[in-house]
């Protein structure tokens, strides 16, 4: 492979895994515009996606092991092209369970199709000492994906009226980028090395999975990205936040969203060179206390004019450590010893774990907000998540406390043989 198609892959790794997320996530930036043109009550915008994350959850683990036995190419290219189909479907605003049908189906072309199959060739991109930036540059790619077609297309939607019609030619392009980057990874990507080979020898089998569940490390690392991925869940209300609890137009409520795009290139493709140089599980651990302290602040800043630099300035923090950890946190698969063979299904049991919050986030923040409306309601929910915020710092001070453990042990065993 030339070091430019190298570059190429990395390119379609990261675009392809930030627009792949959009329309299923399009409640991020267009949420009360959605509820306009659906015709959905906050409990019925939860309901929707925590169908879609329901089924993300039951199928990431098939989807480990499926990407441990399928080349990368052939799933991620499959499940671009499905998305975008069912995209130009949902652009035509059918029924509500119409809707729910085409979230399930999203959910398990994203889980059980993609995901793994893109952290896989991840972590085959790069070498062992530099997992960190590999992580970091795909998060990074992620975010300029999503920054690039947020904004050109909330420009769209804005130009357009900022009505149900521009909401429908909204959806329409991100389903059309879909099927666009389907058939540009299918002629970039490779077939995986290991299907050229011997089968059997890279067979992963039941008592590997067995083998992947019985490790410490997994469920260290599935809480940390439970817990950041909550907070994460936390951003997308950033939106009717801004609008509900300061009094911000529903447009310039949506530019908070697309603002905070504008930080996740930068603060994943940083923490990737940092996580590299002064370890993993220790920038994990700064950015969860970072984080932390963010969500603390929300969970008891009013809302009101008074306060809206301050709001402002939170949520650029808190994106910034969001971004970070998104970015790192599957890099402490090299770091907690996980044989690159099993790295689909260690992935994939991760996954299973810690994106559980596309379950139950979106219900728990639709049912907050329902019972307490305004700033009340999204004191509340942000103080939940800076709870779940501190098990996570917890988790990463474990990791970080036995990966310096196992660096003395190592050194000494070292020592001796010198």
């Amino acid at each position: 492979m030339s070091r430019m198609h190298h570059w190429f892959v990395m390119i379609i790794l990261s675009f392809s895994g930030g627009i792949i997320f959009m329309l299923p996530f399009l409640r991020e930036v267009y949420y009360l515009p959605m509820q306009e043109a659906f015709g959905y009550n906050n409990i019925q915008m939860g309901v929707i996606m925590s169908v879609f994350g329901t089924t993300s959850l039951i199928t990431y683990f098939p989807g480990g092991w499926i990407a441990d036995r399928v080349s990368s190419r052939k799933l991620i290219s499959s499940s671009l092209l499905a998305m975008g189909l069912a995209g130009l479907y949902f652009a035509t605003y059918p029924s509500y369970s119409t809707s729910i049908l085409i979230h399930g189906f999203w959910g398990v072309c994203t889980s059980l199709v993609f995901w793994n199959a893109m952290i896989k060739a991840t972590r085959e991109w790069a070498p062992a000492e530099e997992q960190g930036r590999a992580f970091g540059l795909l998060e990074s790619g992620r975010g300029v994906s999503e920054l690039l077609s947020s904004t050109l297309f909330l420009a769209v939607f804005a130009w357009l009226g900022s009505n149900t019609s521009a909401l429908s030619s909204v959806i329409n392009l991100f389903a059309f980028t879909n099927i666009v980057l389907a058939i540009m990874a299918w002629f970039i990507l490779e077939d995986n090395i290991s299907e050229n080979l011997d089968h059997s020898k890279n067979k992963v089998g039941f008592s590997d999975v067995i083998a992947v569940l019985k490790m410490p490390i997994i469920w260290l690392i599935s809480i940390i990205v439970l817990t950041a991925y909550s907070a994460y869940w936390g951003t997308f209300y950033f939106a009717p936040y801004a609008t509900d609890a300061y009094g911000l137009s529903v447009v310039l409520g949506a530019s908070v969203a697309v603002g905070k795009m504008w930080l996740k290139p930068a603060a994943a493709f940083s923490a990737g060179f940092v996580a590299d140089r002064v370890g993993v599980s220790k920038t994990v651990f700064g950015f969860f206390i970072l984080m932390t302290i963010t969500f603390i602040i929300f969970g008891v800043l009013p809302g009101g004019d008074a306060y809206l630099f301050i709001m402002l300035l939170n949520a650029t923090v808190a994106s910034i450590a969001v971004f970070a950890l998104r970015g790192i946190y599957f890099a402490l698969l090299e770091e907690g010893g996980i044989a690159p063979a099993l790295t689909g299904t260690a992935a994939g049991v991760i996954s299973a774990i810690g994106f559980t919050p596309d379950v139950f986030m979106p219900l728990l923040g639709g049912a907050i907000l329902d019972n307490y409306p305004g700033a009340e309601g999204y004191k509340y929910f942000y103080a939940v998540i800076a709870v779940m915020c501190m098990v996570g710092t917890l988790s990463a001070y474990i990791i970080m406390k036995n990966a310096k453990r196992t660096l003395v042990t190592q050194e000494a065993v070292s020592a001796e043989v010198i």
